[in-house]
């Protein structure tokens, strides 16, 4: 979306022509001609930049009080002072104040529109670096081949570039936030704010002030203006994270704003307007939220224009080596120790487990791995290295029998046995799923059906179990 911006400047003529070289260039404009109109612009809406005159004849303030007045509220907006009066000392104090640049009256179109350019740039920079120390590393792509993976990423693409509000379901470490951060990526707004309210998380006191933010005070010194995550996230994207999680009161109060994209920060009397894409996530069953009296249905279908599905990992065990493969490497260039290869046998324990806490979980599992694991760096790690609730697993999968005598046995019969611990090995290691084994393999899921049949294998069918 085009980037708005806050036009300051007591000479009508000069904001018209700001205004006009800015509009040719995509940008949208505001005007403002003293201190009050330019505080309650901004406060009304945040804008992307703010081009600020340092002279405003009859206003309250002049342009670097109304520069200190704007960054006590929301010091990461920049601004472009400009002055047909300036000196040295004067740019000198306004970039101490924290304004982007300082440019003398008259100027030329493209010095003005450098600036603004690099500042939008800079800010937007700054931003970004912000979310990343914030939330260290997260994932921005979904990995894995199975087909729930394929069908998740084409949902993604289908929905990222219309602006519809998204409910991203799924159990806990599945990677909903992933599929949000996906969306964003790939849509109209990529270039916006990201923001992450967790729902779970917050103090049930605090919900509204986060959410809608805090009016300034009598003193705005003493008691600044806070913008909420609605107002943050004002030209991007807010992601509502385990939105069941939400007190109820407070889900009256969004719905209207989801509504008209307006609100009141609290304390405050006049509405701000936003321009917000909401996405949720949930791992609860909302339905039977809804039943029960603890969801909002009306805000249910709001949030839900189009539904999403994130699988757990054991419905897609298939995609567990690459995931494993990925995280060990991630987590070697990230901690400066040598990557190690996983067996075979580990990659069959890692593929039966459950995994109860989903992605999540077997990342955590590839860090520990990597540091805690016995043997030399780059040394294979195997099964009887994985923690006991998973390595157990190992031994009954895939040693032959220790007590059958293999070497006794006649070549047909050995074969026989070999195949049959072999084949139960591989359904444990699939959950029990017989296409996924077949294709494993490298049989046809017929063919695979009447070997199990002839080796007395049981081969009821456990689809995701």
């Amino acid at each position: 979306m085009a980037h708005e911006i806050l036009i300051v400047d007591d000479e009508p003529d000069i904001r018209m022509l700001i205004d006009g070289i800015l509009q040719d260039e995509g940008y949208e404009t505001r005007g403002a001609g003293d201190a009050d109109g330019a505080i309650k612009a901004f406060r009304e809406r945040r804008p992307s930049l703010v081009i600020l005159d340092v002279w405003l004849q009859g206003s309250r303030l002049d342009g670097l009080g109304i520069l200190e007045a704007l960054h006590s509220e929301e010091p990461h907006v920049p601004v472009v002072m400009i002055s047909g009066h300036g000196t040295i000392e004067m740019a000198v104090g306004a970039i101490q104040q924290g304004a982007y640049d300082f440019i003398e009256k008259p100027f030329q179109s493209d010095r003005l529109l450098l600036s603004v350019r690099h500042a939008l740039e800079a800010a937007s920079l700054a931003r970004e670096n912000a979310e990343l120390r914030l939330r260290a590393g997260p994932e921005a792509t979904l990995t894995g081949d199975s087909a729930m993976i394929a069908q998740l990423r084409t949902q993604v693409e289908r929905v990222a570039p219309t602006g519809s509000r998204v409910m991203i379901t799924g159990p806990a470490g599945s990677g909903k936030e992933v599929v949000a951060r996906m969306i964003h990526a790939r849509s109209r707004r990529s270039t916006g704010p990201f923001v992450v309210m967790n729902c779970a998380t917050l103090n049930p006191g605090r919900f509204e002030e986060e959410l809608f933010g805090l009016e300034a005070g009598a003193d705005p010194i003493a008691q600044p203006r806070r913008a909420g995550v609605l107002e943050r996230a004002h030209g991007g994207t807010l992601l509502l994270d385990e939105v069941s999680d939400m007190p109820l009161e407070t889900q009256g109060k969004i719905v209207r704003a989801l509504q008209d994209q307006t609100f009141e920060r609290l304390g405050g009397s006049s509405r701000v307007k936003v321009d917000v894409r909401v996405l949720s996530t949930t791992n609860r069953d909302l339905q039977a939220e809804i039943a029960a009296g603890r969801f909002r249905e009306d805000l249910f279908y709001r949030l839900a224009v189009v539904p999403m599905k994130v699988p757990s990992l054991r419905e897609r065990r298939e995609d567990v080596p690459l995931l494993a493969h990925t995280f060990i490497q991630r987590s070697a260039e990230t901690s400066g120790i040598p990557a190690r290869p996983l067996s075979a046998d580990t990659l069959a324990a890692l593929q039966a487990y459950d995994w109860p806490g989903n992605v999540r979980q077997l990342r955590n599992l590839m860090d520990w791995l990597l540091i805690m694991a016995p043997g030399a760096p780059g040394e294979v790690i195997r099964a009887d290295m994985l923690p006991p609730e998973i390595g157990s697993r190992a031994p009954a999968l895939l040693n032959i029998d220790p007590t059958a005598d293999i070497m006794s046995l006649p070549l047909r019969e050995a074969r026989d046995l070999f195949e049959t611990q072999y084949l139960h090995a591989q359904l444990v290691r699939f959950g029990g799923n017989i296409s996924r084994t077949a294709q494993f393999v490298g049989m046809e899921r017929s063919a695979l059906h009447r070997k199990l049949k002839q080796l007395g294998v049981n081969s009821d069918e456990r689809v995701g179990s």
